[in-house]
């Protein structure tokens, strides 16, 4: 019992973190593997034992065993529990993935980032939640803990200051996702978006379903994370096509007319869009158009199909993680592409 309780000693759960508590678990292990801390044959506790100490359910303690035992690094033997098989583990990247928040676009970067580093790296997956309050702590408390800084920098207040805080993580060890920010210097990798060029150049793929309306209008609200280059790309577009364009803050008290195209950002923003349009006669795609940011796989049968420009989030995380594969500081633009559907 005290050796389970010294190997008890050597684990640690963040509870903050949205890493999955099994692939939390999985990195502890082989973390103190690595360091010594656990030696070749000890046995471990039990999956019940695990459970009950860290308080995680025993699904969890057993899933986290079993890909352990997938990797060689544990071995099991009836009636006597799981022990340590392999000390000779390759896994000398330690990544610090920071998300603005979870959505199902965020959660494609993210499931495409893990499968590409594959069983190369250990994932510690936080998100701050668009406040730079809590982006800072995180970096601050997380300083020299890994090899790798992976980023997403959007915030809705206080993000004219974020380039000092990321400035004091080394550029080498620096990977930016989606968003530039121009105020970093030296040599860092990058896979992001060019928000103003990108909206411009999908709007202009759609121009053939656009000639039947007259006005384009844009769904941006005023509190928002998203970046104001997105508007400068719209205002371009509808200037050199000669549309007429708006800039709408709320949705909620827009009155949805006849010849014109909605363009939402935000999930909510399409539910009260297509409440509003669904309450008139109006036909989705002949007396109003919709375009919806970023794909996700219900907008391919929402209406029949809603209209998407969003860029390929699944290359964006394989990309990132390519980066770090290839210690390459390289800036990887990923564009926008249409999805012309019905509902345009």
């Amino acid at each position: 019992m005290l050796k389970k309780k010294s190997i008890f000693q050597h684990l640690h759960f963040d509870y903050f973190s949205a890493t999955p508590k099994y692939m939390q678990l999985v990195n502890e292990i082989i973390k103190a593997v690595n360091e010594g801390k656990i030696s070749k044959d000890e046995i471990l506790p039990s999956i019940n034992e695990m459970s009950f100490e860290f308080e995680i359910s025993r699904d969890t303690a057993e899933k986290g065993y079993k890909h352990l035992k997938d990797l060689g690094v544990l071995g099991s033997v009836p009636g006597k529990g799981y022990f340590i098989k392999n000390i000779d583990i390759q896994q000398k990247l330690k990544v610090f993935l920071l998300f603005n928040k979870l959505s199902a676009h965020k959660k494609i970067i993210y499931d495409s980032f893990a499968a590409a580093l594959g069983d190369t790296a250990s994932i510690d997956f936080y998100i701050y939640n668009n406040d730079y309050s809590v982006f800072k702590r995180l970096i601050q408390q997380k300083a020299n803990e890994y090899t790798h800084y992976v980023i997403i920098p959007h915030f809705i207040d206080g993000g004219e200051n974020a380039h000092e805080i990321i400035s004091t993580i080394p550029t080498d060890k620096l990977i930016i996702l989606d968003k530039l920010i121009p105020e970093i210097k030296g040599k860092y990798g990058a896979v992001y978006e060019n928000f103003e060029k990108d909206i411009y150049g999908a709007l202009e793929q759609a121009l053939p379903s656009l000639s039947k309306y007259h006005t384009l209008k844009i769904i941006f609200p005023k509190s928002t994370y998203y970046p104001q280059e997105i508007l400068s790309g719209f205002t371009n577009f509808c200037q050199q096509y000669a549309f007429t364009s708006k800039i709408v803050h709320s949705i909620i008290n827009e009155p949805v007319k006849e010849g014109v195209v909605y363009i939402n950002l935000k999930e909510t923003d399409l539910v009260f869009l297509i409440e509003k349009i669904l309450a008139t006669k109006m036909k989705v795609g002949k007396h109003v158009g919709v375009i919806s940011y970023n794909e996700t796989p219900l907008k391919k049968i929402i209406l029949n199909g809603i209209t998407t420009i969003s860029t390929d989030f699944d290359m964006m995380g394989k990309k990132a993680a390519q980066l770090i594969l290839d210690h390459s500081t390289a800036h990887i633009p990923i564009p926008f592409s249409l999805n012309l559907r019905p509902s345009l």
